[in-house]
């Protein structure tokens, strides 16, 4: 067995219902490492924090070769099983995601998010015929290569405010049927809300967390498998950027440096 099919079938076992698996977002080498040294299980990629750092605002807008790029430097860079968010597939087609799919695979990710939103001209929600293929061209393409792809189905409906339990039920019921191993409804942080989801979903549930989110701890007595803290973290680092900027520039001072991780410790983590 390839270390690549290891890696996956490792990421796979992960995923237990009241143990969750928590997943602390990187968006380069960097900050993969800096996550695997704290003692994460694996590593997930964000698709803002990738975009924001080449350039890009997120949003099905870097593109799939920088995208694909930027999975393979963080696979090689740390020894975890790494799971790539693909926002909706880099493709206008299932075909197209097929693609996308293949290329993350070669760049030695175990794992994908795929999102059902559609942000051209403004969110909205695919129509659960045309994601379930695209899903389908996902499962079929992991298949092609013989990977046990975990494949996270990410559901929009709290986000875009187009739907609620019963429409995301309904969404997840057919992802799962087209392929997907998880679903992801970011955007719930209420209790009750996500004890619903976790007892109707036959599968592993992932939040979304970050601050007025229930802890982990709570989290995992709900039934969650999976806790993501999505873009929060790259933002946090922008907004140290930030804060040092306004500091230095107007005070002149640079108070907002002084929890920053000592030059040695992260240097070290790059050899």
């Amino acid at each position: 067995m390839s270390e690549h099919h290891t890696r996956a079938e490792l990421f796979r076992s992960l995923h237990t219902p009241g143990s969750p698996l928590v997943l602390v977002n990187a968006w380069d080498a960097a900050s993969a490492r800096v996550v695997a040294a704290a003692g994460a299980p694996a590593v997930a990629t964000t698709s803002a924090g990738v975009a924001w750092s080449l350039g890009a605002p997120d949003g099905d807008i870097l593109g799939r070769d920088a995208a694909v790029d930027l999975v393979r430097r963080i696979t090689a860079s740390v020894p975890l099983p790494v799971t790539a968010d693909i926002e909706s597939g880099y493709g206008a087609t299932p075909a197209e995601v097929g693609v996308t799919v293949r290329a993350v695979l070669d760049a030695g990710a175990v794992g994908v998010n795929i999102e059902d939103a559609r942000r051209e001209g403004g969110p909205s929600l695919r129509d659960v015929p045309d994601q379930c293929a695209r899903i389908g061209a996902v499962r079929g393409a992991a298949d092609d290569a013989g990977l046990p792809l975990f494949v996270n189905a990410r559901i929009d409906t709290f986000l875009a405010g187009a739907g609620d339990v019963a429409e995301t039920l309904a969404r997840a019921t057919a992802y799962l049927a087209a392929g997907a191993d998880g679903i992801f409804v970011p955007g719930v942080v209420d209790p009750v809300t996500i004890r619903a989801l976790v007892q109707a979903v036959p599968a592993p549930l992932n939040v979304l967390a970050g601050p007025g989110a229930p802890s982990v701890g709570d989290l995992a007595r709900l039934g969650v498998a999976r806790v993501s803290l999505g873009s929060s973290i790259a933002q946090a680092a922008y907004a140290v950027a930030r804060r040092a900027a306004d500091e230095a520039l107007g005070a002149g001072t640079y108070g907002a440096l002084a929890d920053a991780l000592d030059y040695g410790t992260l240097n070290a983590l790059m050899r």
